[in-house]
């Protein structure tokens, strides 16, 4: 590799990286939009979480066919690409597989890259087959149209290319190998038990026309694998980087357990405290500053946490082909509730970025906008879609959040609710007796 080819990679990965670099700085911005909570206790139970769910795929395997062909596309796409800094070394030094020195192991390791890259491939075309032939349910329902299907599909495209690309380098490397006493400055190194395989493909050519292939496989596997780490931004792929912090700071507390706003837990501790003064609790608001809102209707108002769920979220289904309200036909998608907003705050994102680090009010809510209240209100709480998620996304926090805000902030509610809150407000009780008359029912035959 020439002195040119040296500095062109290097700009390459200067230009990959930063890239990638400015749009994790966007997410960890976008993130930060959201209010704050607190997700730093019990730091030993958070690790176990991480270590289970993101690293291990515990609840990945609950459906052993998809957790078993995940698994092996995760493990061989992450030990594949440790074959990634061999390979930088190489084009900002013009050597040739670097650490072809420490023999044995290194044959080893180069082995496993390539069993793991056909492993993965057959992986790869089942998943493909399962979203556009089979057409499971859960990929081909109207939340997973355009886009996001598309975006499915391309990254299955991506990985068949750079697993493709990878063996075609691996075995015109090892043509060279082999030329009677030796081709230009190729080491020999490493085991290739599938690229042997290809290898004959290359008989009859010229060593020149050769190593220019082998170069033209390198350079496209190289940027591949820069473009596929950029497209993680805007894609469902995030979640390669984000499950890891997002199953950290997972809640805890048991799944039926709801948090309590402390504007509300304030103000119920003060009415039922017999000693304390209402008009001198309450502390003089000042000139600028805005009411606390109840509950959520954008993007700002969900915690941070809520956020992180929303860009870790691998659209995989699972949420919504368990939801009950979603299998009776109701238009509720947890799947959708994480992808909308996501939508949202990227939609912020962009406003913030156009606008020069200020926020304008565009007359667009989360509620409303992406989410209608329809499907708020079909969501029974039922926990299902939590218990589902692989890597512990809650999209039952953001529809209590948003269902609190029409309650508390609009006094919407379906007219069964209504009627419920009037008379326990009226009865002390949900039903639409007063106290007197609750025991009637007793006396009846």
């Amino acid at each position: 590799m020439s002195y040119l080819d040296n500095v062109l990679f290097a700009i390459l990965l200067v230009i990959g990286f930063g890239y990638f670099y400015n749009n994790i700085r966007k997410i960890i911005r976008n993130i930060n939009l959201g209010t704050a909570v607190d997700r730093k206790d019990n730091a030993k139970a958070r690790w176990n979480n991480m270590a289970m769910i993101a690293l291990g795929q515990s609840k990945m395997v609950k459906r052993p066919i998809a957790g078993a062909l995940h698994i092996v596309v995760y493990v061989g796409f992450v030990i594949i690409n440790i074959e990634l800094l061999e390979i930088i070394i190489d084009g900002l030094f013009g050597t040739h597989r670097v650490f072809a020195f420490i023999g044995p192991v290194y044959n080893v390791l180069i082995a496993s890259f390539e069993i793991l890259a056909v492993l993965v491939l057959v992986a790869v075309i089942t998943f493909w087959t399962r979203r556009n032939i089979i057409r499971l349910k859960r990929f081909a329902s109207s939340d997973l149209k355009g886009a996001p299907k598309n975006d499915a599909n391309y990254i299955l495209y991506f990985e068949v290319v750079l697993m493709t690309l990878f063996l075609l380098m691996n075995a015109s490397d090892l043509h060279l190998q082999n030329v009677p006493g030796g081709f230009s400055h190729f080491i020999k190194g490493g085991s290739f038990p599938i690229s042997q395989f290809i290898e004959p493909l290359f008989n009859g050519m010229s060593n020149e026309l050769v190593m220019l292939l082998t170069e033209i496989f390198w350079w496209f596997h190289i940027t591949g694998i820069l473009i596929f780490m950029n497209y993680l931004y805007f894609s469902k792929h995030l979640h390669i980087l984000l499950a890891f912090p997002n199953t950290y700071f997972a809640n805890l507390n048991p799944q039926g357990q709801f948090d309590n706003l402390e504007s509300v837990t304030k103000e119920v501790k003060m009415m039922m405290d017999p000693n304390a003064d209402s008009f001198a609790a309450v502390p003089p608001a000042g000139e600028n500053q805005v009411p606390s809102k109840f509950g959520a209707s954008d993007v700002q108002d969900l915690n941070w946490v809520q956020l992180l769920n929303a860009y870790t979220c691998t659209e995989c289904g699972r949420c919504t082909s368990a939801c009950p309200a979603n299998i009776t036909g109701k238009k509720l998608s947890p799947r959708k509730i994480m992808m909308d907003t996501r939508d949202r705050i990227e939609e912020v994102g962009r406003n913030i970025d156009a606008n020069k680090g200020v926020f304008i009010p565009d007359n667009k809510s989360l509620l409303n906008d992406y989410i209608t209240p329809e499907e708020l209100w079909a969501c029974t709480s039922c926990n299902a879609c939590v218990e589902e998620c692989p890597v512990s996304i809650s999209p039952l926090s953001i529809i209590m959040d948003m269902r609190r805000y029409l309650v508390m902030e609009q006094s919407s509610a379906p007219m069964p609710i209504n009627a419920m809150m009037t008379n326990i407000e009226n009865n002390g009780a949900p039903w639409q007796y007063n106290q007197q008359d609750r025991l009637n029912w007793k006396d009846e035959n």
